[in-house]
């Protein structure tokens, strides 16, 4: 039976998963779902006019779930991955979706992406500007720190946090390359 069929059955056999997949359907049971007096019977969506919807071409290979036998029929095509961060998300497909290990080398390889991304910057010429492009220029023109204070935030407890998340790995960055700097400043007079 095809994966995305127009009119899908309420009930699927999934009874090759459970064994396949550990802690596969533990809210098949109607009383371990809470949502269940609400959910409403599947039929065919209105306008439906296909039978199995086509699958959209691979123009490369992409991440797929163990828990999946195949990709949905359409799927997102805007970041490719690719570098050191393409490498994490593909090796953190090896998980199950109900791993931690699965959701945190996702997290680190969306960091990694970010690195990649300012070293690109760095290459071209035309560099990131921590400045404007962090929001810190509008916390000192639009009343960033009355909006961090007072009844106005939720979560006040978390607002000392916020600078050292946005500015500190620009400081760490900039230490780092300012320390880089002045070895190659020294190498070069000690050789010259």
């Amino acid at each position: 039976m095809p994966a995305y069929p127009a009119d899908r059955p309420n009930d699927p056999d999934t009874s090759a998963l459970v064994d396949r997949i550990p802690g596969w359907g533990v809210d098949s049971d109607p009383a371990d779902r809470p949502a269940f007096p609400q959910e409403l019977a599947v039929g065919p969506a209105p306008g439906v006019h296909w039978e199995v919807p086509e699958d959209q071409p691979e123009r490369w290979p992409r991440e797929r779930s163990n828990e999946h036998a195949f990709l949905t029929p359409v799927f997102g095509t805007s970041t490719p991955p690719r570098g050191l961060s393409g490498v994490i998300r593909r090796s953190a497909y090896r998980f199950s979706e109900a791993r931690a290990a699965h959701w945190l080398m996702l997290l680190g390889a969306d960091r990694v992406a970010s690195v990649e991304a300012h070293l690109v910057s760095l290459a071209t010429g035309r560099p990131d500007n921590p400045f404007t492009e962090t929001g810190i220029k509008s916390e000192l023109s639009h009343h960033g720190w009355s909006s961090r204070v007072g009844r106005k935030r939720v979560d006040n407890n978390h607002a000392w946090i916020d600078p050292l998340l946005v500015g500190g790995p620009w400081v760490i960055t900039g230490a780092v390359a300012g320390v880089a700097v002045r070895r190659a400043v020294r190498s070069l007079r000690r050789t010259g």
